[in-house]
């Protein structure tokens, strides 16, 4: 069969000895300039996606520890939240703390802290995502474990540098935990650094709180339960967090960060801590107006004591609010 008049494949009429020959595909003018115009936008189109910023300058290589004892802290299982040994790994980012002035305890101290990679390089807010509403979290607790405070600082003009303030109410080392996750990477990542305060000559002792299984603050009582006790090591451990007021009536819980409640927890040593959200994660839910409750689950993979502090808001005013927790080997 012949070829179609006008395709693009034709057959050459026969010569001598009949021997037909092939003549190659012929593209038009019009269909050459179509493709070099398709290619043309093409190449303009990946350059210019090439060129545009993407924010941060860091790379997942510069959140790398290599060898012995290389960072192993950087994941978080929001199904199985556990304890998390910031002291004992290698961070790939490092923190510095400076004051305008020595930290006493009673009074208001503000300074900054300084993130820097491995390699040196800063870390500012263009490279962090947003992680429970805000870029860096900065969880501070003293020897104690009876003075935790949840402070986000916020960036300087200065290349990784971030302003706080926080208000010590007692003397000795402060452990500063900073909780963030950097964007090249997209996990939770953390570093720890500690203050020295001074308590004061005219700084009156501050009593220990009281560790009950229920405490009352500013006319509510709250408590915090485990579903087993006595809680073991190694074991997930189902914790119900409830709030209502000393005399009856609504408790209106207001959002935090995201979350009705959050719950940080501590070890004597401070080795590290765990960071929980509500099973009920979705803020959009409504709660019991009376009495209202959270459920959280945590995994503690040491024996030893705890201390278990309880972050709401209640009238536009963030309560903290500690619970002792004894885990069995």
């Amino acid at each position: 069969m012949s070829a179609p008049d006008g395709g693009l494949l034709r057959r050459a009429s026969a010569g001598q000895g009949g021997v037909a020959r092939s003549v190659a595909p012929v593209f038009s003018p019009g269909k050459a300039r179509q493709v070099a115009v398709i290619t043309v936008v093409a190449l303009v189109i990946f350059f210019a996606m090439r060129a545009l910023p993407t924010g941060t300058a860091l790379s997942h290589m510069d959140f790398r520890v290599e060898g012995k004892g290389a960072n192993s802290i950087e994941f978080c299982d929001p199904n199985n939240p556990q304890f998390i040994p910031v002291v004992a790994a290698r961070s790939p980012v490092s923190m510095a703390i400076a004051l305008r002035e020595p930290p006493v305890a009673g009074r208001a101290a503000s300074g900054t802290v300084l993130l820097q990679t491995s390699r040196g390089r800063p870390v500012g807010p263009e490279d962090l995502w947003l992680a429970h509403t805000r870029k860096l979290h900065l969880l501070i607790v003293d020897p104690t474990l009876d003075d935790y405070q949840h402070v986000h600082p916020e960036p300087t003009k200065t290349a990784g540098e971030w302003a706080f303030t926080f208000s010590p109410r007692r003397g000795g080392n402060y452990r500063f935990f900073a909780d963030f996750t950097p964007a090249a990477t997209g996990r939770g990542l953390y570093a720890s650094a500690d203050l020295a305060v001074v308590l004061g000559e005219a700084t009156p002792p501050v009593a220990p709180r009281a560790r009950r299984a229920e405490v009352d603050v500013a006319g509510y009582t709250f408590g915090l339960s485990t579903a087993r006790s006595p809680a073991q090591a190694g074991r997930p451990l189902d914790l119900k967090f409830k709030v209502r007021q000393a005399g009856g009536g609504p408790v209106a819980l207001a959002p935090v960060m995201g979350a009705y409640a959050h719950l940080v927890a501590f070890d004597g040593a401070r080795s590290g801590f765990a960071h929980l959200h509500p099973v009920e994660s979705d803020e959009r839910k409504t709660l019991d107006a009376i009495n209202p409750e959270l459920n959280f689950k945590l995994l503690i993979p040491r024996a030893g004591s705890y201390v278990i502090w309880a972050q709401v808001k209640l009238g536009g005013v963030d309560r903290f609010v500690p619970f002792p927790l004894e885990v069995l080997d």
